[in-house]
């Protein structure tokens, strides 16, 4: 079933019905194929890019599509209801376009990033290393100086999404010491010298694949330096918060998945001569369900019309991340018992659903750090 939703423009409300239209015929026929076989959607985020929705916040001058956070969450959701492993990969593509957006020269803007807003190259987002997640001060991959002024790259990253297929990274590795030492550059994703490792086996998302990433002595041009050394970790913390948010949206739209899942079955299945949905006990679980649901979305766009209308959202963004990611894990698990055994067999989505909801309390910060972040900003407001 579709959302009701309440969107700011008659022009929102137009992309809504055409990412439900392409969802619909692109998405949603091929999902069940790509994420048993393990095989990756080859041209599927090329008909995205076409359709514009691979640059939705950036602006138009650069080839983006000028929205208003609060429309482009809502369009996640949209692709997240129908294909989370798709969403989770949009997310972290507009999060690889924010570096270059926000801190690269206008040069470098005018270079690159139509090409990267416009969806002609994916993005991929090179931050974490094996030993270095939630604690990105503590990186060890190095990007030293050449005699020629350029940056020899050495060292493992980790956890990367699209590893292997995206046209770029940004990638974040030490220029020198300590916390402001961390430098951010845009790099091909066909640098010689650059290797991946086989995609991780991972329990969800199957078909988007995530990697480590070798970086053997790999050289990038000078002007592949984006903002000023020892500015990364500025640049990417700036990004943190609507990452999150992109991640909640995609939490949301999986766990309407899910309800959607089990009210039409909850509508078909009879018992004792009643459709399960008429028993008050499972009524009841349905009706929590939906209402986690509600909240998480409502939720995510308190924080993103905050983001719009320029007002501090981190605290808000972390909530939403929190409780999002938390309401998807929960509804998809609920979704499963409605079902009953049938939820456990791979011949409903449910149980799909319940292993993709895990990761999205891991990345992007895992809900622990949320919490962290929200105390944090609770004691400061007390100061």
């Amino acid at each position: 079933m579709d959302v009701d939703r309440l969107l700011p423009t008659p022009e929102a409300a137009d992309l809504i019905a055409l990412v439900r239209e392409i969802a619909d015929k692109e998405l949603a026929p091929r999902v069940d194929r790509h994420e048993a076989a393990e095989t990756y959607p080859e041209g599927l985020f090329a008909t995205l890019g076409e359709a514009g929705l691979l640059g939705l916040p950036y602006p138009e001058e650069h080839g983006g599509g000028g929205q208003p956070y609060e429309v482009y969450l809502q369009v996640l959701e949209e692709l997240a209801t129908r294909w989370a492993a798709v969403a989770v990969a949009t997310s972290v593509h507009t999060l690889a376009c924010h570096p270059l957006h926000s801190f690269g020269t206008a040069a470098q803007q005018e270079r690159w990033l139509p090409d990267m807003l416009e969806g002609r190259v994916i993005g991929g987002y090179s931050l974490s290393e094996p030993q270095a997640g939630s604690d990105a001060a503590a990186l060890s991959c190095k990007a030293e100086r050449t005699e020629d002024g350029d940056y020899r790259v050495t060292g493992n990253k980790a956890w990367i999404t699209h590893g292997g297929k995206a046209g770029f990274y940004s990638l974040f590795a030490r220029t020198g010491p300590g916390s402001h030492g961390i430098s951010c550059f845009l790099a091909p994703g066909e640098t010689e010298g650059l290797s991946f490792g086989k995609p991780e086996r991972k329990m969800g998302l199957q078909a988007v694949p995530t990697t480590s990433a070798h970086w053997d002595g790999a050289v990038l041009e000078a002007d592949r330096l984006i903002g000023a050394e020892g500015q990364g970790l500025q640049i990417a913390f700036s990004a943190l918060d609507s990452g999150r948010l992109g991640i909640a949206a995609c939490a949301t739209g999986l766990a309407q998945a899910a309800l959607n899942s089990a009210v039409d079955y909850a509508n078909q299945r009879t018992t004792f001569g009643r459709k399960i949905i008429d028993h008050q006990g499972l009524g009841f679980l349905l009706a929590d369900m939906a209402a986690a649901v509600d909240a998480a979305r409502a939720t995510c766009l308190d924080a993103a019309r905050r983001r719009d209308l320029g007002r501090p959202f981190s605290r808000q963004a972390s909530a939403a991340k929190l409780i999002a990611t938390d309401a998807a894990m929960k509804v998809t698990t609920d979704a499963v018992q409605v079902l009953g055994g049938y939820g456990y067999t791979r011949d409903f989505p449910v149980e799909r659903y319940m292993r993709e909801a895990k990761i999205m309390q891991i990345f992007e910060g895992t809900n622990q750090i949320q919490r962290l972040v929200i105390s944090r900003q609770l004691t400061q407001a007390d100061a």
